[in-house]
């Protein structure tokens, strides 16, 4: 618990928009940002919990700072921070495709969002410790050497069928849907 307080006390030592407004709010109310913290934190997480619109909730977490911080990524001239938000969202978006199968199932286990909530938190977690990163290292990349000259070589095919068809319906237009000609 006391490695828990530490990193705590470490976040809050650090400058970013969430620091800072707890700063404001410390300077205003008097209140230590430490205890500012833990109560906003106590009430998001009761609010995922036994709240109406968790889901909402729990997906502007797991957008929005992500989407914050890949545009700070991209503007900086370091490239290793965007190869971090980059994994979040492959991660990001293969999760996604979980849930949308599984979701009617899911969404009825008691606090699924709350532990929805802690899974993207634990994917965008910096340092050693990214979710994303152990993920794509264990699972993601493993699946992608495995299968993607199959998966490119099947794109391919597909690509090719879609022009085809594409180029099929625009020379069997009738003239009424074909784009107007110039005249010479």
């Amino acid at each position: 618990m006391d490695s828990l307080r530490r990193r705590f006390e470490h976040f809050l030592e650090q400058r970013n928009f969430a620091t800072e407004a707890l700063g404001a709010l410390e300077a205003r109310t008097g209140v230590e940002k430490r205890y500012l913290a833990a109560g906003a934190v106590s009430v998001l997480t009761l609010y995922l919990l036994f709240g109406y619109g968790a889901s909402l909730l729990c997906n502007l977490i797991g957008f929005v700072y992500p989407a914050y911080a890949s545009i700070k990524a991209i503007e900086s001239p370091n490239k290793e921070d965007d190869t971090v938000w980059l994994t979040y969202w492959v991660v990001y978006a293969l999760f996604g495709l979980v849930e949308f199968f599984s979701d009617l199932l899911l969404s009825w286990f008691p606090f699924y969002y709350a532990g929805k909530c802690a899974f993207l938190l634990f994917c965008m977690s910096p340092g050693p410790w990214n979710g994303a990163l152990l993920l794509y290292r264990r699972v993601v990349r493993p699946l992608f050497l495995k299968h993607h000259a199959a998966v490119d070589s099947a794109v391919s095919r597909l690509s090719g069928q879609v022009l085809d068809a594409a180029a099929g319906i625009t020379r069997d237009a009738p003239p009424s849907l074909s784009p107007p000609q110039k005249n010479k």
